[in-house]
């Protein structure tokens, strides 16, 4: 069966690149030490420093494992070489909701760079799933927690 790749920005893809490197190049041996100092001090059982070098070290081995599969997974999509007249991953879309006339402005973005604050959107999203393929001018429906909202895509604009 094959893998699903999961689309990034090239952005993305090297900011985790470089967390991946910093985790197996510093955070792994700084704690590997740490381990091996806290074990010089005899008895393990009671030795707080020891056992919270081994938390950090799982910690450390779980990120690297997560950040190891995310990279394995990634399409570096070169998001200032795409373009079009509908919405897709990487697009910026405005929209107005049309029952308040508020005008929303959202990024299609992959799951590890989503961020509601800044109105970076998971391509995976209820809103984003609604919107892929919509050109300007369309009606999307989207169900949300507090019911059903209506938004009208009025501009599509691919920008870094």
């Amino acid at each position: 069966m094959p893998h699903t790749k999961f689309p990034m920005s090239q952005e993305t893809h090297t900011r985790l690149e470089k967390e991946l490197y910093e985790l197996k190049t510093l955070h792994r041996p700084e704690v590997i030490r740490a381990i091996a100092d806290a074990r010089a001090h005899g008895d393990l059982s009671e030795n707080a420093e020891y056992h919270a070098a081994k938390e950090k070290q799982g910690f450390i081995e779980a990120k690297i494992k997560d950040l190891d599969y995310k990279l394995s997974r990634s399409h570096v999509v070169d998001i200032s070489q795409l373009s079009g007249d509908s919405v897709q991953f990487g697009a910026t879309v405005t929209l107005i909701d049309e029952e308040t006339d508020e005008t929303i402005i959202y990024k299609i973005v992959s799951e590890f760079e989503a961020d509601a604050h800044n109105k970076h959107i998971s391509v995976t999203s209820p809103v984003a799933r609604a919107l892929l393929g919509k050109k300007t001018g369309h009606s999307i429906e989207v169900v949300t927690p507090a019911g059903h909202r209506y938004f009208e895509v009025v501009k599509i604009e691919f920008v870094k």
